[in-house]
């Protein structure tokens, strides 16, 4: 085989947002579009995990072009249920160009209802039309055993509500409730309960985890779709930036941790450490659109309006692009993230 031809090993840590999953959804389709792309393992949380678990059904199922497909009738679905949603902000035509995106009347009512009233209260039935659209795409009993069978490698994280630990669910583990559970947010959704232990969103405690990238796969390198932004250019005034502000740290913060601490550990085997001799040494990667992530707002991420989601998924997949033009022959060579920005 010649090099032009070699195909390039990838791991995926997909963070969770809501519908800016959507950009994940394009930079996926641009990495499956690449014949000289191969995935290996995929963490996910929140709309992380559910892009995880529609592509590692879509691969073993029918390979790029079927994880393709299958994201591309899991966002459709999406934007089909979310028709007729009160809680859309400014509609896109209205918000390009003009900073950022503003909330509905009924997004503002329901978020002063929901930190009076919670969903035990609100929504006693616990509907969830996210878990009909995921199960019209994906067959989990299927999917469970490949994953049991490590034929995907796929990890989704959730954050145990009593205990206070990470849960990363794998192998056989896998199911739709664990993908729920993940993406879990606890003023929309009761807490998720599986084997006797409840759930709540996974940003909370991983987003997404990178450990199960580290000891569950082979391949060394790591590519981190990157939703929420992780610096601004200036210090939020307003409520709405402060709880922006806010939203961003708390579900920045479970990776920022990890970070730092690959590249702390990175940077003692570049300085000969004897100490980390056996130590796995990782090649981190980031497509994000941070800037225009800053001006969206929180509220954007319970958006599903298809024509914002097409806009993302354009974007991702242009992002996407330009990432592979630029890095696919640093795969499996170096890091192109920049490790810096986390010490």
């Amino acid at each position: 085989m010649t090099k032009a031809h070699t195909r390039k090993t990838l791991n995926l840590a997909l963070q969770g947002g809501g519908a800016h999953g959507a950009f994940a959804w394009g930079v996926l389709d641009a990495l499956l579009a690449d014949p000289r792309i191969a995935i290996e393992g995929i963490s996910g949380t929140s709309a992380g995990a559910m892009n995880a678990a529609v592509v590692a059904y879509g691969l073993a199922k029918g390979g790029s072009e079927g994880a393709r497909q299958a994201l591309a009738e899991f966002w459709q679905g999406i934007a089909a249920v979310a028709r007729f949603s009160p809680l859309q902000p400014t509609p896109l035509d209205r918000w390009l160009g003009h900073g950022n995106m503003e909330f509905s009347p009924g997004w503002v009512a329901f978020d002063a209802v929901s930190r009076m009233v919670s969903p035990y209260q609100f929504n006693p039935l616990d509907m969830n039309p996210l878990a009909d659209v995921l199960c019209s795409v994906v067959d989990f009993e299927w999917l469970a055993d490949r994953c049991a069978h490590d034929v995907v490698k796929l990890f989704l994280c959730a954050s145990n509500v009593c205990s206070g630990k990470i849960k990363v669910f794998q192998r056989e583990e896998i199911s739709s409730r664990a993908v729920l559970a993940s993406a879990c947010l606890p003023f929309l959704f009761k807490a998720v309960e599986i084997d006797g232990e409840h759930y709540w969103d996974g940003g909370y405690m991983g987003n997404p985890p990178i450990f199960p990238l580290i000891y569950g796969v082979t391949c060394p390198d790591v590519l981190i779709v990157q939703l929420n932004p992780i610096a601004l250019e200036r210090v939020p005034t307003t409520p709405r930036e402060i709880a922006d502000r806010v939203n961003t740290l708390s579900f920045n913060s479970s990776l920022m941790r990890e970070m730092r601490a690959i590249a702390f550990v990175t940077r003692l085997l570049d300085d000969g450490c004897r100490e980390l001799e056996g130590y796995k040494r990782l090649n981190l990667h980031a497509v994000e659109a941070e800037r225009i992530f800053r001006d969206l707002g929180v509220s954007s991420k319970l958006n599903a309006d298809r024509a914002f989601l097409e806009w993302l998924f354009d974007l991702g997949q242009a992002r996407g692009r330009e990432w592979l033009d630029a890095h696919v022959d640093d795969i499996g060579v170096r890091t192109t993230l920049d490790l810096d920005r986390f010490l």
